[in-house]
């Protein structure tokens, strides 16, 4: 299982926000998500997205056509993998690692 840190940046919109096209993007992942593909997360600066790494970019095609979709003539996708292969581990796996740290003070 791998997880995808996504920013998808519309160029040359009529205004600075940017956030119907967010929307858009996400409900194309909730999408993707009903079909048991990923399983994904909002952030204030970006998206999370886990699933197979064939998955996953499929999804990242998908969502960075959305904008040109819609008429813009630039869009700026930048991605980040975390594939590890060693072990199965979630999004939320890695957040309770850290936070048994937290718990412990930092000793275990």
């Amino acid at each position: 299982m791998a997880i995808v840190d996504v920013v998808v940046i519309p160029v040359g919109t009529e205004g600075p926000s940017v956030s119907k096209y967010i929307a858009e993007i996400q409900t194309k992942l909730k999408e993707y998500k009903a079909l048991g593909k990923i399983d994904y997360q909002l952030t204030p600066m970006n998206t999370l997205i886990e699933g197979d790494l064939k998955d996953l970019f499929e999804v990242v095609q998908a969502i960075h056509e959305l904008p040109f979709d819609k008429g813009l003539e630039r869009v700026c996708t930048n991605i980040r993998i975390d594939d590890r292969r060693d072990k199965s581990r979630k999004m939320n796996d890695k957040l309770e690692s850290v936070q048994k740290h937290l718990d412990y003070g930092g000793q275990e």
